[in-house]
């Protein structure tokens, strides 16, 4: 751990938010050359974290083993130049597991995943993130999003319990939800966005005071992906707009045309940059040849931006 709470806290509420792939060799294997070389090409552009291990990294798929070695190859390329947040979830018991590694492997937080497959009454979510929460003194990032989406009051409770929970990611992208929880807890948190292309909410979450959103694109249009967010911070309509109607649109029709492909297209981008990281573990699958050849064309529009 190279960063303290508040440093974290800070980190995560102001500047972009990256979501590296994990990489996979042609067995499917953890690829830790190739994950290697894409983490320093990440911390080489402006941004504030990188979230490893995410639902953008496959969390979901990774062995304990292959995480292990995911969260400590990304603290020793990131060498405390900005945070490294790793993930966290399923149950209690597999959660704490996650977090002790993460910590254990000098992550500086966890982004706390919903709770695997069950029907939650807010309650037993409130425990649930608690009892991990209290596993690692590590800071941790709870995620509203799935079976695991908190009310204001249950975010409250959650945050007067637990002094290492510094933020809160909104994976839902409910609004007037969020903004109840925002004025509710206030700056107890930080906010991030997090709905998948958490772009084309940008601009509403922001009116709400959530300056900040996790980037999936980033992994393979980075510059673009910085100039809309500085676009976007500055007030600039104009490029906000422009960025979302030729690239954020298109992308996120192509997006919703199979269930899984805001994971399989990020790696399917890498390859078409020529930073390719390998196939996605089932059950997710991999565009075919006219979806690739329609993200390429969005690719090289991007490139304008």
């Amino acid at each position: 751990m190279s960063f303290t709470r508040e440093q974290v806290k800070k980190a995560i509420g102001d500047g972009l938010l990256s979501f590296p792939v994990t990489d996979f060799d042609d067995q499917g294997r953890f690829d830790a050359d190739s994950y290697h070389k894409r983490l320093e090409w990440f911390i080489s552009h402006d941004i504030s974290a990188v979230f490893v291990a995410g639902g953008t990294g496959e969390f979901f798929s990774l062995s304990v083993d292959d995480y292990r070695e995911v969260v400590r190859l990304a603290v020793k390329t990131v060498a405390g130049k900005i945070p490294v947040i790793a993930s966290a979830g399923l149950s209690v018991a597999t959660g704490s597991t996650f977090a002790r590694i993460a910590e254990e492997e000098g992550a500086d937080g966890i982004l706390l995943m919903p709770p695997y497959l069950t029907e939650c009454p807010q309650d037993g979510l409130v425990e649930y993130a608690r009892q991990i929460c209290d596993s690692t003194s590590i800071s941790v990032i709870y995620y509203n999003r799935g079976n695991g989406v908190m009310n204001a009051r249950s975010v409250q409770r959650l945050a007067d319990a637990c002094p290492n929970l510094i933020g809160l990611k909104d994976g839902k992208g409910d609004m007037q939800a969020l903004n109840r929880i925002i004025k509710s807890v206030g700056e107890r948190l930080s906010y991030v966005g997090g709905v998948p292309t958490a772009e084309i909410m940008a601009e509403a979450y922001l009116a709400v005071g959530v300056n900040t959103y996790s980037s999936a694109v980033f992994n393979f249009v980075p510059d673009m992906a910085v100039t809309f967010y500085k676009a976007l911070r500055a007030g600039d309509a104009d490029t906000v707009r422009k960025i979302s109607r030729e690239f954020f649109l298109p992308f996120v029709d192509l997006r919703d045309s199979k269930s899984g492909y805001a994971v399989s297209l990020i790696k399917e981008g890498t390859k078409l940059i020529g930073r390719p990281s390998g196939g996605v573990r089932a059950p997710l699958e991999m565009p075919d040849a006219e979806e690739s050849a329609r993200l390429a064309q969005l690719i090289e529009r991007a490139k304008s931006f």
